[in-house]
């Protein structure tokens, strides 16, 4: 039996957003050549971002955004982000950028169960 894994941070996302109402699509792509190989030679893969920060475009009433999702404080995220050219032409064309940082947050003040929420940044030049 294999480890039971919960949802990932591009997962989560999606749901959210589709929650929301907005049409969303994921574009990060499984890679199963890419990233670093075991010690018998086989690769181990790697997952690859559209213009090498959007994990899912989402078409928003007055906008197209592209989503980052990740887990954790998002600060490495954030900076490859303003670093990105590709995230800087996006701008430049009227394009908005989001981040969705998830974490498990306490459900109830004082209480013991953990729930998954985003902290949804958005980016500006």
């Amino acid at each position: 039996m294999g480890v039971k894994r919960g949802l990932s941070s591009v997962q989560r996302t999606l749901r959210a957003c589709r929650e929301q109402g907005r049409f969303v699509d994921k574009c990060e792509q499984y890679n199963p050549y890419g990233g670093a190989r075991r010690p018998d030679g086989t690769p181990i893969g790697v997952r690859v971002d559209l213009f090498q920060f959007i994990d899912i475009i989402a078409i928003d009433t007055d906008a197209i955004v592209a989503i980052q999702a990740c887990s954790g404080s998002g600060a490495e995220h954030r900076k490859s982000i303003f670093e990105n050219d590709y995230a800087k032409a996006w701008f430049r064309a009227g394009g908005k950028i989001e981040l969705w940082v998830w974490r498990k947050i306490k459900k109830h003040r004082g209480g013991k169960q953990l729930v998954w929420q985003p902290k949804i940044e958005q980016l500006t030049i």
